[in-house]
C-alpha cells in the first residue's frame, strides 16, 4: 500500500517506520529539516507535502500538534489526494475541530478515520500504542491490518468524533495520576519517608496501575526526562477542559490539576516531564 506519512515528532516517526517494515510503500514529511533528516537516517523516504505527493497515495496518515495543523494538513488532502484515498489522522484534537475536517473532506470521496493513540513515545518506538478509531466502520476493517503495526489493541468506537473524546477520558485520567502522585509523594517525603521505599511500597500495592509503574521507571531516581512535556499536558488539558464546557460536566479536580501544571511552567518547569507537578506540590510544602 502506497501511504504518506505526515508529521514525524516523536510519534509519527516511528509510527512510520513501523508502516514501512510491515512492506507499505511509505513516504514522510515534516516542518522541521531536522526531523526529516533524522527519518532520512532511519531509512525513509523524505519530500514534501505537495499536490504530486498526496496525489500518489493510497492513505494519508498525520500526527499532528494541534487543531490548527489538522485543519492545514486536511484542506491539502481535500485538495490533492485522488478520489477514495483515505485518510487517518491519529493526533490529539478537539472533537469540534475534528467535525470541522470530516465536513472539509465529505465531498472528495475518500474516507476520513480518526484513529487517536495512546501511549508515549517508548510505547510508539516498540509498537506498543492502543488505538481508539471513529469513523466508517467499513474503513476502520480495511485499515486494521495498517493499525495492527502500530500496536496490539485497537478499539472501534463509533461513526463520528467518538475516538477524540475517548483520547481525552483518557489523558483526563493521566494528567490526574500526576497529581494524586504529587500530593502523595509530598505527603510523605514531609513526613520522612525515603523517596525510592515510597516507589517500593507504590509499585507493590493496590495503586500500582499501568501509568504508575510507567513513571516509576523514571520518577524513583527523581529524572524528569520527558516523555511528555508539561506544555503538551496543558495543550490536552485545555481540550479536555472545553469538553466538559460543552458537555456541561464539572470537571473541578481537573481544572486544579490544570492550575498545577501552569505553576510548573511558571516555576520554570515547562519542557520537563509532566510529573513535575510533583516538584511544584513540594515547593509549595517547603521542601526545596
Amino acid at each position: 500500500m502506497r501511504l504518506h506519512v505526515i508529521g514525524i515528532g516523536k510519534m509519527g516517526l516511528p509510527m512510520a517506520r513501523h508502516l514501512a517494515a510491515a512492506g507499505h510503500a511509505v513516504t514522510v514529511s515534516d516542518p522541521s529539516a531536522e526531523r526529516g533528516q533524522l527519518a532520512q537516517a532511519q531509512g525513509l523516504t523524505v519530500c514534501e507535502t505537495s499536490a504530486s505527493t498526496l496525489a500518489r497515495a493510497e492513505v494519508v496518515l498525520s500526527s499532528l500538534p494541534d487543531d490548527a495543523a489538522l485543519r492545514s494538513v486536511a484542506t491539502q488532502v481535500a485538495a490533492w489526494a485522488p478520489p477514495g484515498a483515505v485518510y487517518i489522522d491519529t493526533s490529539t484534537v478537539s472533537p469540534p475541530a475534528s467535525a470541522e475536517v470530516a465536513s472539509v473532506l465529505a465531498h472528495r470521496g475518500g474516507a476520513y478515520l480518526r484513529a487517536t493513540v495512546s501511549g508515549n513515545n517508548q510505547m510508539a518506538e516498540a509498537a506498543q500504542l492502543t488505538v481508539l478509531a471513529s469513523g466508517p466502520r467499513d474503513t476502520y476493517e480495511q485499515m486494521l491490518p495498517l493499525l495492527r503495526t502500530l500496536g496490539p489493541h485497537h478499539f472501534y468506537l463509533g461513526q463520528a468524533e467518538q475516538a477524540r473524546l475517548m483520547k481525552l477520558v483518557v489523558n483526563l485520567m493521566v494528567a490526574q495520576t500526576s497529581a494524586m502522585l504529587a500530593e502523595a509523594l509530598t505527603l510523605g517525603r514531609k513526613g520522612g519517608l525515603d523517596w525510592q521505599a515510597m516507589w517500593q511500597v507504590l509499585t507493590a500495592s493496590a495503586v500500582a496501575s499501568p501509568i504508575v509503574q510507567a513513571k516509576a521507571v523514571q520518577l524513583r531516581e527523581r529524572d524528569f526526562t520527558p516523555t511528555f512535556t508539561v506544555t503538551q499536558m496543558i495543550k490536552d488539558l485545555d481540550l479536555i477542559l472545553n469538553a466538559g464546557e460543552a458537555h456541561q460536566v464539572p470537571l473541578l479536580q481537573t481544572a486544579l490539576t490544570h492550575k498545577l501544571m501552569n505553576a510548573a511552567v511558571g516555576q520554570g518547569d515547562a519542557h520537563e516531564d509532566y510529573a513535575a507537578i510533583i516538584k511544584v506540590v513540594e515547593r509549595g510544602a517547603g521542601i526545596p
